[in-house]
């Protein structure tokens, strides 16, 4: 696996954004809420030092509480998230360029990036190395974390009312009639875990979803994405049980 001098020697200053603004709704500090004993936030910032291949760890956030936190767990915060940065329907696209600009004022400009979600606390350091060197050996001008889709997308329905106001089905494709499940072909979603990019792409086009994109396919046990407090019991459980095999494969080795 790529590690940091690696990365470096071979051209590659990259920098990991952890966007987390505080005031979620879904669950309340969701980002710094206790998970297994650790704030959220802390396991992105630990696979982060542990892979061992960022230049700098930055945490965009617009609470000082939430940026001592962050510091605690190795993480810098230069400079407060700005507060119309920090709304709701603020979009991740202007917070990364908002770092990018005040890093670049600080005279630190970086090859590449890569954004990593809090809300993903069972990707680790293997996933973000990985990724990484998928980014370094192929033509990937971007990478994006994907899972694979347990259930197949037809299945999705949309609803709408008719004029007495009764609830009705919208989806053309089961009027069709219903497929095998062996039928349908292997879909994939975006896991919300690794965005990564080269830093004059991004700025040109203000987006990730431009070059070449090449998908990093992660499990499905790993792609949790923690939106609502089912999701973070269900971290939780995850967790514990991925500790327990790591204890019980050490102990028969």
């Amino acid at each position: 696996m790529i590690g940091r001098d690696e990365a470096l020697s071979q051209g590659h200053n990259v920098l990991a954004i952890i966007p987390a603004r505080s005031g979620s709704k879904g669950v309340k500090d969701k980002n710094i809420k206790e998970l297994n004993g650790k704030p959220l936030i802390a396991y992105t910032i630990e696979a982060c030092r542990r892979a061992d291949v960022f230049s700098d760890i930055i945490v965009s956030t617009d609470s000082k509480n939430y940026a001592e936190i962050a510091e605690k767990y190795g993480a810098s915060v230069p400079f407060l998230r700005p507060e119309h940065l920090a709304a709701d329907e603020t979009s991740a696209n202007s917070v990364i360029l908002s770092v990018l600009e005040q890093m670049k004022g600080s005279g630190k400009v970086y090859d590449s990036f890569m954004l990593l979600q809090p809300t993903s606390p069972l990707r680790n350091e293997r996933h973000i190395k990985e990724s990484l060197e998928l980014f370094n050996k192929t033509e990937a001008e971007t990478i994006i974390s994907i899972c694979r889709q347990s259930q197949p997308s037809y299945l999705n329905v949309m609803l709408k009312r008719n004029k007495s106001k009764e609830m009705l089905f919208v989806n053309k494709r089961l009027k069709k009639g219903l497929t095998r499940r062996q039928d349908n072909r292997q879909e994939y979603r975006i896991n919300g875990a690794i965005y990564l990019t080269g830093t004059s792409l991004f700025l040109k086009y203000k987006s990730f979803f431009k070059g070449n994109i090449y998908p990093y396919i992660m499990d499905e046990v790993y792609s949790v994405d923690i939106d609502d407090e089912y999701q973070f019991r269900y971290a939780s459980f995850l967790i514990k049980e991925l500790l327990a095999e790591d204890k019980i494969r050490n102990l028969r080795q």
